[in-house]
């Protein structure tokens, strides 16, 4: 798998930086550790510029090339999640009930390794800014790093993100043109009756059933309101209900996720889900509190820049290595907030078999850091050519 020889050089560097933030997980915006090690980092490597308290803890940092030309931007995002690590790895988090679960230490080891090399190569005409985000899984960090102004403020022209994959093949990369991963909204429904004893449902008003109704009828949105070949999906994913098996409780709530990929459909959605909502409460007799959030847009590959990352990903993994169409995925990221300011490309790489993303078991395979690496490095020099 080649990758190039002076990032392999400092491979075990990469892993040095990539266990520190593992065993240091922060959660959403609040990232003082985090950012102050990629800082830290990045000054060492001698880059040009490094701009923190971007989106509180997020950093744009500048390499510029040995020649004029456009700027480049690189993302990585940078928090945890408030999940108990399984790993019983030496390595693991030292707080309790945060882990690096998805993988973003790993995004960070990659950017970072980047970094290093084209601050001492510069084999590029241009600047190349490196992204570090807060909030990707929780709070949308790069929605606000881009309402802050990142992209004017440092000319970015195009932009390029990777997540992790774990279960393809390592140093395997996948991409596609146009949608690549949906649209998440999310949906909160409080439902209140009357309570009393189990004993004498007829003088109650049960919310449970009201919340067994609302719930099945959800379902007729994809199965009844949208064409078979659109892609939509509606989950109810918690239920909370009562306290007793003989009482009948006075109010329950369910939560729901909402994932498409059209407008059209997304708005549909959340029309037809409304008024599902609306009168199963009338049917069943109980008041009900909608609270209906618009999530992160869907995200977005420019054609042609998707088509771009394919070849170089091409260049560091081999023609075999690489899928080009890969299909529409149901999960969310927010860097699609950044491929709606700018054209740009979300790819996957793959880190081999292990658990998958979000469970507690989950390591990132630090195997795939200098590929990363060397992908974001020759995806510089290869758009930013002297």
């Amino acid at each position: 798998m080649p990758v190039l020889n002076r990032i392999a050089a400092f491979a075990p560097e990469m892993t040095e930086w990539r266990r520190w933030l593992h065993r240091h997980p922060e959660l959403e915006f609040d990232l003082p550790q985090t950012s102050a090690f990629v800082a830290a980092r990045l000054r060492e490597f001698g880059v040009d510029e490094v701009h923190e308290g971007i989106a509180r803890s997020g950093i744009v940092a500048l390499i510029r090339g040995r020649a004029p030309g456009p700027v480049i931007g690189l993302r990585s995002d940078m928090d945890a999640l408030p999940v108990g690590e399984l790993t019983g790895k030496v390595y693991a988090s030292e707080t309790p009930g945060r882990m690096h679960a998805c993988g973003h230490d790993g995004h960070m080891a990659m950017l970072l390794g980047a970094a290093k090399y084209l601050a001492e190569t510069r084999n590029f005409a241009g600047t190349v800014a490196l992204i570090f985000q807060p909030a990707e899984e929780e709070g949308g960090g790069g929605e606000v790093m881009v309402r802050e102004g990142i992209m004017e403020r440092f000319g970015i022209s195009q932009v390029f993100g990777m997540h992790n994959a774990p279960n393809l093949p390592l140093g395997h990369f996948q991409t596609g043109p146009g949608p690549v991963m949906a649209a998440v909204d999310s949906a909160w429904v409080t439902v209140t009756g009357k309570g009393g004893h189990g004993a004498t449902p007829q003088v109650c008003v049960d919310p449970v059933v009201a919340i067994v109704g609302m719930v099945q009828a959800l379902q007729t949105i994809v199965s009844r309101n949208v064409s078979a070949v659109d892609q939509l999906v509606v989950s109810v994913t918690e239920i909370h209900a009562g306290s007793a098996n003989n009482i009948i409780p006075e109010s329950g709530w369910f939560g729901a996720t909402i994932r498409t990929f059209d407008p059209e459909i997304r708005d549909l959605a959340e029309e037809r889900f409304r008024a599902i909502i609306a009168g199963q409460a009338a049917a069943y007799g109980v008041e009900v509190g909608l609270r209906y959030e618009r999530g992160y847009p869907p995200t977005v590959n420019d054609p042609a820049k998707a088509a771009f990352a394919a070849e170089v990903a091409r260049e560091v993994s081999g023609p075999a290595a690489v899928v080009d169409d890969v299909g529409r995925d149901m999960g969310a990221e927010d860097f699609s907030y950044m491929l709606e300011a700018r054209p740009g490309a979300f790819l996957f790489l793959g880190i081999g078999p292990g658990e998958g993303l979000h469970h507690p078991a989950y390591d990132f395979n630090d195997e795939a850091a200098p590929v990363g690496a060397s992908f974001f490095a020759r995806l510089v020099e290869r758009a930013l050519p002297l």
